[in-house]
């Protein structure tokens, strides 16, 4: 850990969304060993992740930027309604643009479905990626709120839930008949976008100070998006119980880790 807090913010940046694509291929490559994963597993780390980004979508970017705006003279609150809206349409956005798509769907071409599942996870990592980033630049410049164990606890978050993400991109590939190494490719595929928006995120938040506080919120509504579109009715469709679980003990942490440490 103390090497890891000795390092630049932008090598930090680099290493913690490393770790999140690194996640997502780990979750790809069970298809090197098993043709199914134990549901109710996945779904309890889904609810996990969606506490963990939800707690941290305030404590570590929401609040941070209402603090920072007031420093900077501006209006606070619609600084926050501006970036914090704008992140969510950008995934609703994307989502529809996908779905637009839907020629794609082919049931005769399992390619071009894989590749819009793939498109779609790949969109939805871009701000996540951006919010672990910035997460770090704005604790580089000393924003109040905002720490380095709160960037890594968000990049673990995220990173938790990259693991299921992976595995069911390549999972229905493989049970489609794909090889074993096409369905990890195409798995992993879609985390590898996070490190490039990781390292843009820690630049263009040490590099322009006034901008921080609409980058903080973008990252915050594009995951409370995210939460809802994808992790929340993914892991309640079958296990409500344990998602709901996974959800509290998730929020618990993060919120315990940010206001106790951060």
């Amino acid at each position: 850990m103390e090497w890891f807090l000795g390092q630049s913010p932008v090598v930090q940046g680099l290493l913690a969304t490393l770790f999140t694509y690194l996640v997502t291929a780990l979750g790809a490559s069970v298809v090197f060993f098993v043709r199914s994963v134990d549901q109710r597993l996945l779904d309890a780390m889904m609810g996990f992740a969606a506490g963990v980004m939800i707690a941290a979508s305030f404590w570590s970017l929401i609040a941070p930027a209402i603090e920072l705006s007031s420093e900077l003279g501006r209006n606070a609150w619609l600084t926050a309604a501006t970036g914090f809206i704008s992140g969510g349409v950008f995934v609703i956005a994307s989502d529809m643009l996908l779905s637009r798509a839907g020629f794609m769907r082919d049931k005769g071409n399992s390619f071009k479905r894989s590749l819009l599942l793939t498109a779609a996870v790949t969109l939805h990592n871009i701000p996540e990626g951006l919010a672990v980033g910035v997460a770090f630049g704005s604790a580089a410049v000393g924003v109040a709120g905002s720490s380095p164990l709160a960037a890594i606890m968000l990049a673990l978050g995220i990173g938790i839930q990259n693991f299921p993400e992976g595995v069911c991109v390549a999972m229905p590939l493989r049970r489609e008949g794909s090889s074993r190494m096409k369905s990890f490719l195409v798995g992993q595929a879609s985390g590898i976008v996070e490190p490039i928006a990781g390292v843009i995120g820690v630049i263009c938040a040490m590099a322009v100070r006034e901008i921080l506080p609409l980058a903080l919120t973008f990252s915050a509504g594009a995951m409370i998006s995210v939460v809802c579109s994808e992790l929340i009715p993914e892991s309640f469709r079958e296990h409500k119980r344990i998602a709901s679980l996974g959800v509290i003990a998730g929020f618990t942490v993060m919120m315990i880790l940010d206001v106790a440490l951060g």
